[in-house]
């Protein structure tokens, strides 16, 4: 069964049928070639899939397409240009927050949102406090992360880029 879905994407409306099975990842992909947006292990494990929708990181490979209608979806593509970037992309590049890449638009989508959860006082499991300003330690970082694999181990780096990024921006 087809359903006529509309996304805000990017900022940009998308108004498509798509066959209720459709996950919000391949719609991405094969649909509307937004492939910034990678399909890892396609199980919600690895986080190499995460966008944020209506603010909210979430792996696009575990949610259909038609559950999101008129939601406000971001992928790696909505952050930045390359001429343009956003301050985590700089930083990305800046520290080799990333290797073979595949994992990188993931890495950077959760970052953006963990970045936000952080500012607005979320504590997670290894949060000094569960209340108050949230320091952004490498434990806090790597915490906050954990969902997001990268398979070359390039950690150290992710983890700089997020720092560097979240002083840039205030954090």
């Amino acid at each position: 069964m087809t359903y006529r879905t509309t996304l805000s994407i990017n900022g940009k409306t998308h108004s498509v049928n798509v066959d209720s099975r459709t996950t919000l990842l391949d719609l991405l992909r094969h649909n509307l070639d937004l492939t910034g947006t990678k399909k890892g292990c396609d199980h919600g494990q690895c986080g190499a899939c995460t966008i944020l929708v209506n603010g909210q990181r979430i792996n696009s490979c575990l949610t259909l397409a038609c559950m999101h209608d008129g939601d406000e979806i971001t992928t790696i593509e909505g952050l930045g240009t390359p001429d343009e970037m956003s301050a985590l992309q700089k930083a990305f590049i800046k520290h080799d927050g990333f290797q073979c890449g595949y994992c990188t638009a993931g890495q950077i989508c959760s970052a953006t949102a963990m970045l936000e959860e952080a500012k607005a006082g979320w504590p997670s499991n290894v949060s000094a406090s569960l209340q108050g300003d949230m320091a952004l330690s490498d434990a806090e970082i790597s915490e906050r992360m954990s969902g997001n694999l990268c398979r070359c181990s390039a950690y150290t780096g992710i983890v700089i880029s997020i720092k560097d990024a979240a002083q840039e921006t205030n954090q």
